[in-house]
């Protein structure tokens, strides 16, 4: 496996993020916590050293599974984790919460639930407008005087805020959505992510699963399954799409992979600052996510691919695209 730098972490290229395995996309039918732990088990075997979860994924779920999975192969792993989405304070809000006394309850229990000494990629999930950035950076610059966290991270935070962060403390990584089918990144972030020697870490890069061509009407998606409300998965917007994929899978033929290897080939071929971090519970993708670390695209391949319109529709309801900083 090659890696990718992220700020002063070097991560395999491919990692892997846990958030299904707490029952997101759908309410929490079907999990499988033994074959999620099999799961994480693979992707050390296959060179995956960059393991991505949050505390609000369950809540907690996913980070009591990755502490167990890492029983006697911590040191492994660079462990991404994030923080402010819950409030564990009484007088808290109910979402959105990076006061410096929510910081550090949340830290305590997510290194608990880990099983670690340390957050190797702390993450501030969502930006708390109602908490200036500077104090939200500070607290955890104290927790990395402590010992309890290695480096910082920011997810969906525009670029005023990044800005912003970086000068109370360098940033190691950007989370964000970055695939073939969410371009926006490229106009604005990653030339300021590049300027101030930050990584890239697009998450959703098979686009919430529709780049891998196993979904192909509405009706695929379980009835409780938020994608059902994303707008690219609904009715003009959802068949505009298919074309995405169909093109993929043209290329995918030529090369003799499969669609979500053409997607996360595609992604690495960026930048060596960019980590994707697809997310599934089972054995059998993580297999055939990793593998795409060996698929080759001639210039051609790219050009095609970098040429794809990119997904109709917003990629967020209402709801959701309120929480990203803009």
């Amino acid at each position: 496996m090659q890696h990718a730098t992220l700020g002063s972490l070097r991560v395999s290229r491919i990692g892997l993020g846990a958030m299904t395995m707490a029952g997101t996309y759908t309410t929490g039918g079907g999990l499988d916590d033994a074959e999620s732990i099999r799961a994480v088990h693979r992707a050390l075997d296959l060179g995956v050293t960059h393991i991505d979860t949050a505390e609000s994924y369950g809540p907690y779920h996913s980070e009591v599974l990755i502490g167990q999975a890492l029983q006697g192969r911590r040191d492994q792993v660079v462990v991404a984790t994030k923080f402010g989405i819950l409030s564990h304070t009484d007088d808290g809000p109910d979402l959105f919460d990076s006061r410096p006394a929510n910081i550090r309850l949340a830290v305590e229990g997510s290194l608990k639930r880990l099983r670690t000494d340390r957050i190797d990629l702390y993450y501030q999930h969502r930006v708390d407008q109602n908490t200036p950035i500077e104090e939200t950076i500070g607290t955890v610059t104290e927790l990395i005087a402590e010992g309890k966290v290695l480096q910082i991270g920011l997810s969906e935070a525009s670029p005023d805020t990044i800005r912003r962060a970086h000068a109370v403390h360098p940033i190691a990584a950007l989370q964000t959505e970055y695939s073939l089918w969410t371009r926006d990144p490229e106009t604005e972030l990653l030339p300021l992510l590049r300027e101030l020697g930050i990584g890239l870490v697009p998450y959703a890069p098979l686009g919430h699963g529709f780049l891998t061509g196993q979904i192909r009407t509405p009706d695929d998606i379980p009835d409780d399954d938020w994608r059902k409300t994303n707008p690219r998965f609904i009715g003009d917007a959802f068949e505009q799409n298919l074309r995405i994929v169909e093109d993929v899978r043209t290329i995918a033929d030529e090369v003799g992979a499969t669609r979500a290897q053409i997607a996360l080939a595609w992604l690495l071929a960026q930048g060596g600052d960019i980590a994707p971090i697809p997310g599934t519970r089972r054995v059998a993708r993580v297999e055939e996510n990793t593998a795409a670390d060996g698929v080759g695209l001639t210039v051609d391949h790219l050009q095609r691919l970098s040429s794809l319109t990119p997904a109709t529709g917003a990629r967020h309801d209402e709801f959701n695209e309120a929480s990203i900083d803009h």
